[in-house]
């Protein structure tokens, strides 16, 4: 029978504050980011302002100081109430969540530039917490992607090493707008400890990704690609690109000569590269490249070891007018005033904490990769170790998704040069006798070796023989993630190159 009837049921739900969607908010922007998101609060809060702007000295204490890693102590204790609930909450939000998830965690994608970064109302939230027709969720990212998302995708699957795989991510951090190489490749050499030809290697590497002709050094190594491609470059192509100069000044007798062709083939040769892309990164999305602030300074100590320092110049200062507020406070009348008052006061202090709390975190996670990461500092890339965001994460007793928050477009300054932080993590595979780990990009330079062997040796390899194969050299891989790999390499399956090889 149906009928109605009342029942009393207890049970959880998951509120996030408005104040720690904030928090997590302000630790995956950048510093620039972070500035307009400052401004815009200091725009509308009154009892806010810049430490360096206050009058009298009464404010609170500054939202962030420079520390050195000799100060960094990795004493859980030691962190704030904030630091702990945002930990806790992360685990309960994205416990659940893949590492690739947590890796691309974008929470509530609002425009830095509003007001309201973060702030939902939520006293609309129904009781599973949840606000109405999807608000506030988190929204697919519809952005196009850049160009040097373009190329980093294509470095992930091009089957490099570690070592490779960290001078192709150098490289392309020298790519302007156009998709023109402007980093001298010696300098890279020098910086990275590894052999000029290691690096013209890997760009060799590069200039097979998509669009042809990015990562070219000049315009005519960029249309020399697009050439290539086309099965069109011959020694007449290659001198009228040694000769461009003459195109431009239209001087197409001397042009001919130099090419030791007649008119109609001069025509065609200039036809073809009419069709061609002189600026091959230019139909990429994205705002232009800007000028990269480094986060966090590492110097070597001369006491040994690696110093780890914030740079002070990213970080902004704010304090609470104490003041100012007591001003205000005092000549509040109605009890709309007094509510505004009082949500400005609360506001202010927890953004000042909020900022001194992102600042520590920023500076604990530096300092643990730095140790993690230090044989590539002194020796250079050919010594950097496999790393994920759960190591990082146990070592300082924080939550996966905190840490790739942190990682997110934030930099450091070393002397070998600057880079992102994510620059150091590269994935690895166990080894299956318990020895040291393989890096994933490795695993997939030796699959790709093996089945590019396959024409010379005569046997085509199923993804289970290649298992076996790995197995017995000390990989630890499953079945599924050769075929992961194999379709990432873009290798087709073993039947069809089975056919392949009867067919060629």
């Amino acid at each position: 029978m149906l009928g109605q009837r009342l029942e009393i049921r207890q049970g959880q739900g998951l509120v996030i504050t408005p104040q720690l969607q904030q928090a997590i908010k302000l630790l995956q922007l950048s510093n620039l980011e972070l500035d307009a998101f400052v401004e815009a609060e200091l725009e509308k809060n009154p009892l806010l302002q810049r430490e360096d702007a206050d009058p009298t000295g009464e404010a609170d204490a500054p939202a962030a100081e420079t520390h050195d890693a000799s100060e960094m102590t990795f004493d859980e204790g030691r962190v704030q109430d904030a630091d702990r609930a945002l930990d806790a909450r992360s685990d309960d939000v994205y416990g659940d969540a893949s590492p690739g998830e947590r890796t691309s965690d974008r929470m509530e994608d609002v425009g830095v530039g509003e007001a309201q970064v973060g702030l939902n109302d939520w006293s609309r939230a129904g009781s599973g917490g949840g606000l109405p027709d999807g608000e506030g969720r988190e929204q697919p990212d519809t952005r196009e992607a850049t160009l040097w998302e373009h190329l980093q995708a294509q470095a992930s699957q091009a089957g490099f090493t570690p070592a490779d795989h960290a001078i192709a991510l150098t490289l392309i951090d020298s790519v302007d707008e156009g998709g023109y190489l402007r980093g001298e490749l010696a300098e890279t050499a020098d910086r990275l400890g590894v052999s000029m030809d290691r690096v013209e290697a890997v760009l060799a590497t590069c200039h097979g990704f998509e669009p042809t002709g990015v990562m070219a050094r000049s315009v005519p190594e960029c249309l020399k690609l697009q050439l290539v491609e086309r099965n069109r470059f011959d020694p007449a192509m290659q001198c009228l690109l040694d000769n461009l100069d003459l195109l431009a000044k239209r001087d197409l007798s001397a042009l001919r000569k130099a090419c030791g062709v007649d008119g109609e083939d001069m025509a065609e040769m200039i036809a073809e590269l009419k069709a061609l892309t002189p600026r091959p990164g230019a139909g990429f999305g994205g705002e232009p490249a800007q000028t990269v602030i480094p986060d966090v300074h590492v110097r070597a100590d001369p006491a040994g070891g690696w110093k780890v320092e914030l740079n002070s110049d990213t970080l902004p200062r704010l304090i609470m007018d104490k003041r100012y507020h007591g001003v205000v406070s005092a000549g509040a009348r109605s009890d709309t005033e007094k509510t505004f008052v009082a949500e400005c006061a609360a506001q202010a202090s927890w953004l000042v904490k909020s900022l001194d709390q992102r600042a520590k975190t920023i500076l604990k996670v530096s300092s643990e990769i730095v140790r993690q990461q230090d044989a590539f500092l002194a020796f250079g890339v050919e010594f950097l170790r496999p790393l994920n965001l759960k190591t990082v994460a146990d070592a300082i007793g924080m939550h996966e998704s905190t840490v790739s928050r942190v990682t997110s477009n934030k930099y450091v300054s070393t002397p070998r040069g600057v880079f992102e932080l994510k620059f150091f993590f590269t994935a690895a595979i166990q080894s299956s006798d318990g020895g040291a780990t393989h890096s994933a990009e490795a695993v997939r330079h030796r699959i790709k070796a093996m089945i590019d062997g396959e024409a010379r040796d005569g046997d085509v390899l199923s993804d289970d023989r290649i298992v076996e194969i790995l197995n017995e050299t000390g990989i630890d891989i499953a079945r599924r993630t050769v075929a992961k790999y194999r379709e990432a390499l873009r290798i087709p399956s073993s039947v069809q190159r089975k056919r392949m090889l009867r067919t060629g």
